[in-house]
């Protein structure tokens, strides 16, 4: 039985997502910390960690094609604190197009205090990231989260999952308090996510 249009309608975007991303890491896999777009349970459990009453910047290192930008939206971020960055020049331009009141920078998050230098008017209530750090070194990975502290309010967190059974980033870091979420099995492939905090 064929689908109605309007739930046609609905599944478009998704595929379209879907096929953008698929591209993506056909051509660079290492870039791309996933082969789809995150799944809805994830990106909610993304989200939960950020607080929705602080007017403070949301940063999110590699939104893609903003499946973890609409579970913020939907938990009730406003648009305007977000600030996306993304290095993929196609996906900026569509997060543009979805989210005109977000702050698009197109840049390395690998590199995050040259590409936030002069991007956040306040300290960050939140980082949360799509980056598939577990293909990246330690020392790179390390780097990447004491930007985002500096980046950060005392106690923000920085939110990060991974498909990896081990955790992205140590457990034993000095100062940094963890926690984890359940592993999130209805997530294709299953997920789990991550939380840093500088004590």
């Amino acid at each position: 039985m064929p689908l109605p249009s309007s739930a046609r309608a609905l599944k478009k975007p998704r595929l379209d997502d879907e096929v953008r991303f698929l591209r993506s890491w056909i051509e660079k896999p290492l870039h791309m910390g996933a082969v789809m777009p995150s799944g809805k349970l994830l990106a909610r459990t993304m989200a939960h960690y950020v607080d929705i009453d602080s007017d403070a910047p949301v940063v999110e290192l590699g939104p893609g094609t903003g499946a973890i930008t609409s579970a913020l939206i939907e938990r009730g971020v406003d648009q305007k604190r977000l600030v996306l960055v993304e290095y993929n020049p196609g996906f900026c331009a569509l997060l543009r197009d979805r989210y005109p009141q977000a702050k698009v920078v197109q840049g390395d998050a690998y590199r995050l205090r040259d590409t936030l230098w002069n991007v956040l008017s306040a300290p960050a209530s939140a980082v949360v990231s799509g980056l598939p750090l577990v293909t990246k070194p330690m020392l790179t990975r390390l780097r990447l989260i004491r930007d985002a502290f500096t980046a950060l309010a005392p106690g923000a967190p920085f939110v990060q999952f991974t498909y990896a059974v081990v955790p992205p980033i140590p457990k034993s870091l000095p100062g940094v308090s963890t926690e984890a979420s359940e592993r999130i099995w209805m997530n294709l492939p299953p997920a789990r996510v991550w939380v840093y905090r500088k004590d």
